[in-house]
């Protein structure tokens, strides 16, 4: 992997991904890969948090572990668990064995008969360091948080039968949280912390443009503009950056080079993924966001 020298170059490296970012942004993401501290990102759906992780493992050239977080989550889902068909095996086969109890235990619970899930993975990495994605841990129960703590201060995980595994190459961990419960200060003060809002005009049409080079100046202003607005609205879903993407991409599939009365009312599902809210946008007209 190249050396990155400031938070500038990456911003241009992530330029190259399609991946527009300021320099406060970029100066924590510099934090992250040299101090390989954990980086936690919170903010509303759909404004990039979840895409900088699968960018960053392509700009630093390593592979991408992602976990996505749910209630439930559990060590089986996340850490490891034991392949217990090849346990089976594995006792019958040492049952003729002189081998004592002790030993034969020692086998069945090696490395061998272990299956890794996402956290163990990111943490015995053979070659280099991963990026290991964390996504939406505020879906996760406290108790499964509380876990991470050692993976996210130590770099380890501790499985009773083996002993601490340590990384061997420290992963580049990000996590998200759209801030649905209040994470632990125990957590956040094991993370670097980056707040990723609603983008601005200039910045969302430059972001939209860098995806959808072909799209005409006036729908894309008209586009960004319309989403602006929308976010004023008291909405059920507020529509993030990939919803205007998906608008922007649905107008032009459908060959509009304006946003009509027509275009507006029959596009709106792309945009707004509630009936509610799209009730309320068509009670409203096209007149009120123009």
């Amino acid at each position: 992997m190249q050396t990155i020298q400031d938070p500038s170059e990456i911003i241009q490296l992530l330029d190259k991904q399609n991946y527009v970012a300021d320099e406060e942004f970029a100066t924590a993401l510099y934090l992250l890969i040299n101090l390989k501290k954990p980086l936690l990102l919170e903010g509303p759906p759909g404004v990039g948090k979840t895409e900088i992780g699968i960018v960053l493992s392509q700009l630093l050239h390593t592979k991408l572990i992602r976990l996505q977080c749910y209630e439930g989550l559990d060590i089986n889902s996340s850490v490891y668990e034991w392949n217990y068909q090849k346990q089976l095996l594995g006792i019958k086969l040492y049952e003729g064995s002189n081998l004592s109890v002790g030993e034969k235990e020692k086998h069945i619970f090696g490395t061998d008969y272990l299956l890794q899930r996402p956290l163990l993975q990111s943490i015995t990495a053979e070659d280099k360091s991963p990026v290991l994605l964390i996504d939406e841990l505020d879906r996760s129960d406290e108790e499964f948080e509380a876990f991470l703590l050692e993976l996210l201060s130590a770099f380890q995980i501790s499985i009773p039968e083996i002993g601490t595994m340590k990384a061997k190459h420290k992963p580049y961990v990000i996590l998200t949280s759209n801030r649905t419960r209040e994470l632990s200060d125990a957590l956040k003060r094991r993370c670097l912390y980056y707040w990723i809002d609603y983008p601005g005009l200039e910045k969302e049409m430059a972001i939209i443009k860098k995806r959808l080079p072909g799209i005409e100046q006036n729908l894309l202003t008209q586009v960004v503009k319309f989403v602006q607005e929308l976010r004023k609205r008291k909405l059920n879903k507020t529509p993030g950056v990939s919803e205007t993407m998906d608008w922007a991409e649905s107008l032009m599939a459908l060959g509009y080079r304006q946003i009509d009365a027509r275009a507006f009312e029959r596009t709106l599902g792309a945009v707004l993924k509630s009936s509610e809210d799209i009730q309320q946008v068509k009670q409203e007209g096209i007149e009120a966001f123009t």
